[in-house]
């Protein structure tokens, strides 16, 4: 077969792919008709999953698992196990119970997939190959993910908070002061570490690469990917000819895995990076790339995927365009300085490889949450040179959304009407649905780009408040190109858009690793009352006329918001005008806000898996 025409064979492969993955992510969806229907599947795997927990079967348990089973997230079982009066040592290991009974079961139908592949001998066997190898390297990874959280999340993270009574500045102080966090290849303190912390003979932390905190279990996945490396060096890829740049890839992983130097561990995963930003295929893997678990050192996650794009969706975003039309100007507004980082950043922009599809295969720590996009190295000296890539879930997202039963909190908070509204888009205008999703998803992971330096995290974490304000920026950044270019009809679903995201991300204040998004949650929330967009009397009341009013408060935040980064202030400087942090939860500066997510939160823990018919 010719070149052209073996391309055009593997583009209609990879739609039957998508579109097989789209049929087998709907019956797993289907899940969730168990509540109002119910569905002989799910009641028997939900039956299992409470069993092995030992958790009463009641309607907030039963919602608790499917969100598990179903989305992969932890939330809603934490809240449930909380609500048992469970100590945090049993919630823990109930959490890991829940963690091996989902990974079995989605690794069990990652295997059936990749089965019905190979018997449609879909693709090429080069990309079969690939298919098979990343599978054995996730499986790996996923074994080593349960030895991970226990160490890092379970083990000497509450170690650092009681050692100083949750006073994190002081465990940042500590970090840095004996020298307990990975360099860059300047020897200057990095944004993030591929090490962990053990003690020495004398009782003292010591920084150990992953190659030698975890030697069975780099072992297990480094000789899967030996397999991997081996399979596709006796194959080609006739269609993309990128088989160098794909064995190269895993072959900078496997070096960075083996590293035990900590002092070169930020240098071997940049490698890593470089070697993952020269492969343009609309296959894409993911590697181990954000730190969002680990709240002190930021050690990298075990994140391991294979993503597919959808042929159909990959034109169409103007998001790109606006965020360069408002950045530029904006940047022109403080000075040279802030316009050589501005040219910069926009240069990664333009450089950006942008892929929208879905997840095919995930494991380890993506068993613990999907991300809805991603835009990603988060490593900035690579970014510069190479720019970066933005993953884009809308039909994964859209379908999801579709499938969940309607809440009961979302009813009370929100009103009957606006949640019917918000369905009624999903289920009957999905174009303008995506739109949306362009502008919001999309444009949060542009809004990320914007504003930094090489060294403009390291600077502003010296608190650790980096994160929490980082998420802001991203989804106002979206927003402000929005402001630049907007659309009328667009308008009022922005702002139902912007005000269901800041409402029910406050949900998620107690979950540690998605707490930037609920600190995220409390700066929109402090601007939508203080524009009065919104209202609260016992329920959530949303003045439309008020949209030019918080169109203005959203600049002024962001102005503030990009002038900090810039002279990259200590980002606890920005998040304190918005939250104060008591008793180890962060609440809103103003009363009337503080009034509204207390309660809000209250009644989540009473009635927060509870579903309703409308």
């Amino acid at each position: 077969m010719k070149g052209s025409n073996m391309k055009k064979q593997f583009m209609q492969d990879l739609q039957t792919i998508y579109d097989e993955l789209q049929k087998r992510q709907a019956e797993l969806n289907s899940f969730y008709e168990l509540v109002d229907k119910g569905h002989e599947r799910a009641a028997e795997v939900v039956d299992a999953f409470l069993t092995l927990l030992d958790l009463e079967k009641n309607d907030d348990s039963v919602m608790a698992a499917l969100t598990r089973i179903v989305n992969l997230r932890e939330d809603a079982l934490e809240q449930v196990l909380q609500k048992s009066g469970l100590s945090d040592e049993d919630i823990i290991v109930k959490k890991e119970l829940a963690y091996g009974f989902v990974s079995s079961m989605h690794i069990n139908r990652h295997e059936a997939f990749i089965n019905w592949v190979d018997q449609k001998e879909l693709l090429t066997p080069f990309y079969r190959a690939l298919l098979l190898g990343v599978h054995q390297v996730g499986i790996a990874m996923s074994v080593w993910q349960s030895v991970w959280t226990d160490h890092i999340i379970h083990g000497i993270n509450i170690e650092l908070s009681k050692m100083f009574k949750g006073d994190d500045s002081k465990v940042f102080a500590k970090l840095q002061e004996e020298g307990l966090l990975d360099v860059d290849t300047n020897g200057c303190t990095g944004d993030r570490c591929y090490s962990v912390l053990m003690k020495d003979d004398r009782e003292k932390y010591r920084s150990v690469a992953y190659a030698e905190a975890f030697p069975q279990e780099v072992k297990s996945v480094t000789t899967a990917l030996e397999q991997l490396i081996g399979l596709l060096g006796m194959l080609e890829d006739e269609v993309f000819g990128q088989k160098e740049e794909w064995i190269s890839y895993f072959k900078a992983i496997k070096t960075a895995l083996n590293e035990t130097r900590t002092e070169k561990l930020i240098k071997e995963w940049a490698d890593v990076d470089r070697a993952w930003m020269a492969v343009k295929t609309p296959l894409q893997v993911g590697h181990p790339l954000e730190y969002y678990e680990d709240h002190y050192r930021k050690a990298v996650a075990l994140e391991w995927d294979l993503r597919i794009v959808n042929p159909k969706l990959q034109e169409g975003s103007h998001t790109r365009e606006n965020i360069k039309h408002f950045a530029s100007k904006m940047a022109e507004e403080f000075g040279n300085e802030a316009q050589k980082i501005m040219a910069k950043n926009l240069t990664q922009v333009d450089e950006t490889q942008l892929y929208i599809g879905q997840p095919i295969l995930y494991y380890a720590a993506e068993f613990n949450g999907l991300f809805s996009a991603q835009v990603v190295p988060n490593d900035e000296q690579v970014s510069a040179e190479l720019g970066k890539k933005i993953f884009a879930y809308a039909d994964f997202v859209m379908e999801s959304k579709k499938s969940k039963p309607t809440m009961k909190l979302s009813v009370e908070t929100m009103g009957e009407a606006f949640v019917k509204k918000q369905k009624a888009l999903i289920e009957n205008e999905p174009k303008l649905w995506q739109e949306i999703y362009d502008i919001s998803t999309v444009g949060h992971e542009y809004g990320h780009i914007l504003w930094i330096d090489s060294d403009t995290e390291t600077k502003m974490n010296g608190s650790g408040q980096f994160k929490n304000i980082e998420e802001f920026k991203a989804t106002s950044g979206g927003l402000m190109a929005f402001f630049s270019n907007e659309r009328e009809a667009l308008k009022k679903h922005i702002v139902d858009d912007l005000v269901s995201r800041a409402v029910g991300l406050m949900a998620w204040r107690e979950v540690g690793e998605v707490l930037p998004y609920y600190c995220e949650g409390l700066i929109h929330l402090d601007i939508l009352f203080g524009s009065g967009v919104i209202t609260y009397d016992e329920q959530i009341k949303i003045d439309y006329s008020r949209y030019d009013a918080m169109k203005k408060s959203y600049q002024n935040a962001y102005r503030n918001l990009a002038q900090t980064y810039l002279s990259k202030i200590d980002a606890n400087e920005y998040l304190k005008q918005y939250a104060v942090k008591e008793e180890g939860v962060y609440l809103p500066v103003k009363e009337e806000i503080r009034s509204f997510v207390e309660h809000y939160y209250t009644r989540y823990k009473e009635i927060g898996q509870q579903t309703v018919t409308i």
